[in-house]
Formats: structure tokens, C-alpha cells, sequence
């Protein structure tokens, strides 16, 4: 098709503001899809995604409209998937963007429209949910004006559930969104996701900047540098359409022999293995996980089932990263890193559901580079990891760049919550007259546990939360370990400011106590810093009335049984082992009460 008559948008929201049911009212509208096979979230292909009600997984969608040829991209709405996001805005040359007329700007509003405009994108506000009796759409389209500074007249008003005014959103974004544009002959194209299929191998998803590809054309991936041949090209309607070849400015997906997304990652450029480009497109960058946790089956014969799921996950997801890790309680698992505490839940998820497998987790932790006074520098994920106190010099720990949206009467509440983590409130903005920005810096350790409850339980659910990694700092870190009945589980152990140690110590063995069995014999539940122990909680035993068989007789019987029961405690005190419940591993996320 001539580039002049394509249109390539994405749609741009925070989570539930309606951007996946207005993506079903323009399937409807250009006929894309029949009426008797319309469901709910229909781009939404994962069980996980139609239940937690957000996107996971992008997915694009060719439509026509009016002799036009227009490419959706349907996007992540969660910070864990920014990457995602910016890579798809970068196929697209404009953005919908989605704001509930009921709950107004949110953070991940602002974050995306951030990389819209980073990305040069036309965006076309639209204000959803504008039926519901909680819509109040002049507040909320004087907050999209403060934020765009477009006028009124620009914003486009519907009802994605009932299909009002939808028809105007598809004649918008054939008036405003700018076609296209090639200057090359040479191919390139980018690479905006990545699935595995077991039947096809590695199916990627491209936007053509210029030149072709064909069908069985031998290709190479310039950040990669792998080598591969294209078996099937095609767009999606939602489903595989197959073509002949993808042409500039048009969206499809390239069916390749790769046998692992990780040979060609997002944000990567196709181009041809012959005379191809020499320049790649701008904007690739090798994404890495910053959450860690251990992942362990809780049966022990249920090992290679674990790492057969993980494989196999790995294959679709190439910011997964796993490596094998043994605990003297938990056995053999592995160290898993994510994304985020999205990404990990999605995971514990998938491999329970997908792969029938009963697993135990760890407290997620981050990632800390290590200086030891011999000058040589680690990068360690757990604090098992961590050497000796004696050869370190120095830790460094990552600290996050965060933004709070949130009515102005929960500023104080929000100010006083980020810097009860260490963190360092910098800036407050007003979109309006009642809402706020409140920007901050803190340790990314400690967003991993409370924060975004104690967000929502401050601003009586008003506040949003978006952040981003920023940088290293130095600080005053220290491993605090767990010990039960004497034994220490390094499992538990974890990585913390010393200012914080001591509270967090008595915290963690309090929360044991109350998950941990008791025994027939006194357990001991402490907490160290190297040698000195800075908490401890004492689980009592079970105590059987050994005297109740005792009838008459001198007080000597009694106090003779009563000893011989205090020896018999004694030595299982000094011989018994403690088994301990896979709810002891995840304390870390549990509430205080």
C-alpha cells in the first residue's frame, strides 16, 4: 500500500482506564473482526491479562478505514514494561491517549505521555468512561489541557463500553496522525516484540522503516548479530495474515529459524543479510532485570520440572534471566531476576498454572555493586552473595527517580511516606487545582515490599505511583541474617541501610514467630549483624503434663518426672530440627500489622 494512506497509533493509558475495551470498539467499527466472534479484550490473549484486567503482553492489529491502512499497537499499561512501551511508540508516528473522565491524569499518564513526546508522536487526547455518573469531564479536560496544552476542541469525548463517539476517534487519527515516511531503499525494520512458538521458532514483530523484506529472505539482526531467514511474513488481523512481503511503513510480524527471542531482542533492527544497512535504527538497549528472587520447588523431585518451565519461559521473554542457586533448606532452585514485582508475580503465575509446578519464593531483593579493598568490583543479586564485612569497602545500592500523582490534600501524607524510606522528596507540581505531582529520589530496596499499599492506604486510593531507575550511591549497607534454633537460613538473609537494621531485625523475627510451628522444645529466633545479635523472639514449646498419671504419693515423684522431662526437652533442644513452612521466606512482603 502507498506509505500515504497508512496510519500507525498505539494507544497509551494508565491500567484501567478503558484502553483495551476501546481497542474492541475500533475492531468492531472497521469490521476487523466479526460481531459474533467479539469478546472482551479481544487483543488481550493471556488468561493472566483478562483476569488482572491489564495488558502484559503488546499485541498489534491491522485495520481498515475509509481507504486507509490503519496499525494499531495495543500497549502495556504497567511500569514494569516501560521498555515495551518506548520501543512500541517508536513504530508508531501517533498515540491515543486514554484518560478515564472518572478518575483523571494518573502517574503512568504522565510517564507515557513523557515518552510520546520524547518520541515525536501526534497525540490525540480522548476522554473514556464519559457515561459513567462519576465522570466529571470538565475537571478532567482541564487537566489533560494543562498537560498537552492543546485546545478543548481537541479532545475527543466517548464511551468505549457503549461505542459513542468512536466513530470520531478513527476520522482523528486519519486527520491528524502523519503518514509514514522512507528515505532509504536499503531494508531495515524494527523490532517492537517478540514471541516463541514451539511449532514455528522465534515470531517477531517489526514496523518496516524502509526498503522490503520478502518471504525466505535471509536477514541479520544488527545489534545481535545473529543470522537468520525470514520463513513466513504477514500482518495481524488480529490473526496471521500471510503476504508476500512487508513494505515501508507497514506493521506485521516476520516468522524466523531463531530459537530464542534472546537472539532478537526489542528494540533490535531486521535488516538484509546481503547489501544490507549499514546504520542501525536509534534507541536499542539491552534490558536488565533489577528485582531478584529465589525461585525453589517446593518437592525436591519437582527440580528439572522447574528449570524445563523456566527454559521455557525464557524462550519468550528475553528480560527473564535465571541461574541455579542452593539453599541448605530450600534445596536446589534458582536465582530469578524481573523486571519489577509485576513481572514476578506474572511469572510465579505462568509456571503454576502452565506447568502444574508448587513453588516457594524468596524475598525479592535488588541488584548492588560491591568494592572490596582489594580494588576488584562485584555485582551481587542476593546477600548470600555478599563477602566477608573485613574485605569490603565500600556498597552501592540502585536509587529510583519516582513521581506520585495525587490530590493536593494527600501531599503531606505522600512527602511524609517517601521520606520514612530513606527517600528524598525533590519537587512538587500542580496539574490543576487540585491535583499534584510530587517528584522524589529513594533506594529501590525499599519500594519492593510496602510502598505501593502504603500509597494507597494514605491517599485513600487516589495516588499513583511511576518510576524509573536512576543511579548507584554509596551507603551505609549491612547484611543482617536469621537464625532458628541456633542455625542460620541464608535464604532470609538480606541486604539493608544500618539505620534501618535494627527495627527491620525485630520486624522480621516477630513475623517468623508467628509463622513458624511450634515445637516440643524451645526455638530461638534471632537476628544478626556479623556476630552481634540485634534481635530475638523466643517460640515456646508445647508442654505435656507428665504428672497428670500421678496419684498420691511424696512431692519428690512429681519433681522427679518434671526433671526427667526437662532433660528429654534439653537434648531434642540440642539434637531436633526445626522444619520450616515456605510462608517464612516471604515475610518480607507481608504487612506489619
Amino acid at each position: 500500500m502507498n506509505p500515504e494512506s497508512i496510519r500507525n497509533f498505539c494507544i497509551i493509558a494508565h491500567i484501567d482506564h478503558g484502553k483495551s475495551t476501546l481497542a474492541d470498539r475500533l475492531l468492531e467499527l472497521t469490521n476487523t473482526v466479526e460481531k459474533r466472534d467479539m469478546k472482551s479484550q479481544l487483543l488481550d490473549q493471556m488468561d493472566l491479562e483478562r483476569e488482572k484486567g491489564i495488558t502484559i503482553k503488546l499485541q498489534p492489529v491491522r485495520m481498515e478505514h475509509k481507504d486507509h491502512q490503519l496499525n494499531l499497537i495495543d500497549t502495556p499499561g504497567h511500569v514494569d514494561f516501560a521498555y515495551e512501551v518506548s520501543r512500541s511508540l517508536e513504530a508508531c508516528e501517533g498515540a491515543l491517549l486514554v484518560v478515564d473522565a472518572s478518575q483523571g491524569i494518573q502517574a503512568q499518564t504522565l510517564a507515557n505521555v513523557y515518552l510520546a513526546i520524547e518520541a515525536g508522536l501526534e497525540i490525540i487526547p480522548v476522554l473514556n468512561k464519559i457515561d459513567l455518573p462519576a465522570s466529571d469531564v470538565p475537571k478532567v479536560s482541564k487537566e489533560v489541557i494543562n498537560l498537552l496544552g492543546c485546545k478543548e476542541e481537541d479532545i475527543l469525548m466517548v464511551s468505549a463500553k457503549t461505542g459513542e463517539g468512536v466513530n470520531a476517534v478513527l476520522d482523528a487519527i486519519i486527520e491528524r496522525v502523519p503518514a509514514p515516511v522512507s528515505d532509504r531503499e536499503v531494508a531495515r525494520a524494527l523490532i517492537f516484540d517478540s514471541v516463541y512458538d514451539d511449532y514455528r521458532g522465534v515470531v517477531l514483530y517489526v514496523r518496516m522503516v524502509d526498503g522490503i523484506l520478502k518471504h525466505m529472505q535471509n536477514i541479520h539482526m544488527m545489534a545481535t548479530g545473529a543470522d537468520g531467514q525470514i520463513r513466513e511474513l504477514g500482518h495481524l488481523s488480529p490473526q496471521q495474515v500471510k503476504d508476500d512481503e512487508l513494505n515501508p511503513g507497514e506493521i506485521g510480524y516476520i516468522v524466523t529459524d531463531f530459537k530464542s527471542v534472546a537472539e532478537a531482542r526489542v528494540g533490535d533492527t531486521v535488516t538484509s543479510h546481503v547489501d544490507g544497512a549499514k546504520e542501525s535504527l536509534a534507541g536499542y538497549k539491552e534490558v536488565l532485570p533489577f528485582v531478584y528472587a529465589g525461585i525453589f520447588p517446593a518437592q525436591a523431585d519437582d527440580y528439572n520440572k522447574l528449570k524445563g518451565s523456566l527454559d521455557k519461559l525464557a524462550l519468550n521473554d528475553a528480560a527473564m534471566v535465571y541461574e541455579p542457586e542452593n539453599s541448605q533448606v530450600l534445596g536446589f532452585g534458582f536465582r530469578v531476576g524481573f523486571l519489577g514485582l509485576l513481572h514476578m508475580d506474572i511469572v510465579k503465575e505462568r509456571i503454576q498454572r502452565n506447568y502444574d509446578i508448587e513453588i516457594i519464593i524468596t524475598n525479592p531483593s535488588t541488584q548492588y555493586e560491591v568494592k572490596q579493598s582489594n580494588g576488584e568490583e562485584l555485582v551481587i543479586h542476593s546477600a548470600a552473595e555478599l563477602p566477608d564485612a573485613a574485605s569490603i569497602e565500600l556498597i552501592r545500592e540502585p536509587w529510583i527517580k519516582g513521581e506520585v500523582v495525587v490530590p493536593k490534600t494527600y501531599v503531606g501524607g505522600v512527602v511524609q511516606l517517601v521520606s520514612g524510606l530513606r527517600g528524598i522528596q525533590k519537587n512538587i507540581d500542580y496539574i490543576d487545582d487540585q491535583l499534584a505531582v510530587v517528584e522524589f529520589e529513594a533506594p529501590l530496596a525499599n519500594m519492593l515490599t510496602n510502598f505501593y499499599d502504603d500509597l494507597k492506604s494514605i491517599t485513600s486510593g487516589y495516588g499513583s505511583f511511576n518510576y524509573e531507575l536512576d543511579d548507584y550511591r554509596e551507603e551505609d549497607l549491612v547484611r543482617v541474617d536469621f537464625y532458628v534454633a541456633g542455625d542460620m537460613i541464608n535464604s532470609l538473609s538480606v541486604i539493608v541501610h544500618r539505620s534501618e537494621s535494627e527495627a527491620l531485625g525485630r520486624s522480621i523475627v516477630k513475623k517468623l514467630k508467628d509463622v513458624i510451628p511450634r515445637q516440643n522444645f524451645q526455638v530461638a529466633l534471632q537476628a544478626a549483624i556479623g556476630g552481634r545479635f540485634i534481635a530475638r523472639e523466643n517460640l515456646s514449646a508445647f508442654r505435656k503434663d507428665v504428672t497428670t498419671g500421678l496419684y498420691g504419693g511424696d512431692v519428690t515423684r512429681k519433681k522427679k518426672v518434671l526433671e526427667k522431662q526437662k532433660k528429654g526437652k534439653a537434648r531434642m533442644k540440642k539434637f531436633g530440627k526445626v522444619e520450616i513452612p515456605p510462608d517464612a521466606f516471604t515475610v518480607m512482603l507481608k504487612r506489619d500489622d
